[in-house]
């Protein structure tokens, strides 16, 4: 049986977002540093700007932008010995079917790795099961894996494929007070929580108030993305636009960059549920989870129950200052140690395997003839996991090329404005 070819291991990272890339291209490095990472950002509405990227500074062999069509013709066991699919889950659910029928009938294909880029609080069942499948689904921390290996076994799923780890972009110094700085507090937003104009405006109005309130401190507010460009989610009221209306204070900044470099200088990390109050806490700086809007599954900051970090602007005005408790954080992923030990010990030994079996998700058209197809489709495959057009030829010319990329970047465009200015506008109109 032929083996994996000499030299250092390939690793091919599917992104669909600024953030996926982030989560999946640590992934590839935690797994081998020395591996060769070529990234492949699926084209879409959440494909990464040049300056996400640049801001993310994560350097990659080869970088190209594809279609899911053009992936499946393209990746195989010639161009990588590992896929690491850092999508949301239908776009996982589709790339595994599509895989296992472009690689059938090979004696040898990549490994395929996928997981969650942050904290898992929603759609549990739902993006677990589209992601059933991947030879290693990542879990990221011990109460994830308890959760996932629930849920498989609740439907007779193989559990094996589950594999502890820790959010691959935990890192950064301890934190130590700093006496030659003022003390500095970063509101960290998020595009989805919450989603609304007037909340939204709520935790900044009480933001730009508490640099009001304490003008010896410094208050950032960490931003995500620039008006225009999108992540995982879209956003319809960018903080950009809203905190202009509040005057903010001169002691009050909008920031963007890598989110370590921000919390290098942060005394007190302020947020509703974002990932960065875990590279936060794993740094041990005080974190607040805000409680202003209530605690809620849809918010996310449910999460985080048990963990002393909960408190609300007006509890931060008066001095307060959360410290988590070390048994939740050892619990979930954030004080581990040798987090990713087993996954290196897991893929190393795959790859050793002489052949790997066929990919095998768990929804099929036996299983979920009602559902998969839609999600396939969605996609641009047919109901075997064949692209409806074909496979993408390798090379469509410069000229074609060219067209192709202008059309796709502005229907992006389009879509985009649609959704910041065109639908508001719509739903102002509806509400008269």
């Amino acid at each position: 049986m032929p083996k994996r070819k000499p030299g250092p291991l390939r690793v091919t990272v599917i992104a669909d977002s600024d953030t996926r890339w982030k989560w999946g291209a640590l992934t590839a490095r935690r797994i081998d540093p020395e591996a060769r990472l070529d990234a492949r950002l699926l084209r879409g509405r959440a494909t990464p700007t040049p300056r996400q990227l640049a801001e993310l500074g994560i350097p990659a062999d080869s970088m190209e932008e594809a279609t899911a069509a053009e992936m499946l013709a393209d990746i195989d066991e010639e161009s990588c010995d590992v896929v690491v699919i850092s999508c949301v889950g239908g776009t996982v659910q589709a790339l595994l079917h599509g895989f296992a029928r472009a690689w059938e009938g090979r004696p040898q294909r990549p490994l395929v790795v996928t997981g969650y880029v942050g904290v898992v609080y929603e759609k549990l069942a739902d993006g677990l099961l589209l992601r059933a499948g991947a030879d290693v689904v990542l879990a990221n921390s011990a109460d994830d894996a308890r959760r996932f290996r629930d849920v498989y076994e609740g439907v007779g799923y193989r559990t094996t494929s589950i594999v502890e780890t820790a959010l691959p972009f935990l890192g950064g110094e301890p934190y130590r007070p700093d006496d030659q700085r003022p003390f500095t507090v970063t509101f960290a937003v998020q595009p989805s929580a919450p989603e609304g104009r007037a909340d939204r405006t709520h935790l900044l109005r009480r933001t730009v108030d508490h640099a009001r309130r304490h003008t010896e401190r410094e208050v950032l507010v960490k931003l995500r993305s620039k008006p225009g460009e999108h992540t995982t989610h879209i956003e319809e009221h960018p903080y950009q636009k809203l905190v202009a209306a509040l005057d903010p204070p001169d002691n009050l900044q909008l920031v963007y960059g890598n989110m370590a470099e921000v919390l290098d200088r942060t005394d007190l990390l302020v947020t509703v549920s974002s990932t960065a109050a875990l590279e936060s806490l794993h740094r041990g700086i005080p974190t607040a989870i805000l409680t202003d809007l209530g605690i809620r599954e849809s918010l996310g900051n449910h999460h985080f129950l048990g963990s002393g970090c909960f408190a609300s602007w007006d509890e931060l005005d008066d001095g307060h200052v959360p410290h988590a408790h070390p048994d939740w954080t050892a619990a979930h992923g954030v004080a581990a140690l040798a987090p990713f030990a087993a996954l290196r010990a897991r893929v190393q030994a795959l790859l050793a395997e002489p052949e790997l079996p066929r990919i095998a998700p768990y929804y099929t058209l036996r299983t979920a003839p009602g559902y998969l197809p839609g999600v396939l489709a969605r996609h641009g495959l047919d109901p075997k996991g064949e692209p409806a057009g074909g496979l993408a030829p390798r090379d469509p010319g410069p000229v074609r090329r060219a067209v192709r990329d202008f059309v796709r970047n502005s229907a992006r465009t389009a879509y985009r404005q649609g959704v910041q200015r065109v639908a508001p506008t719509i739903r102002r109109w509806g509400q008269l």
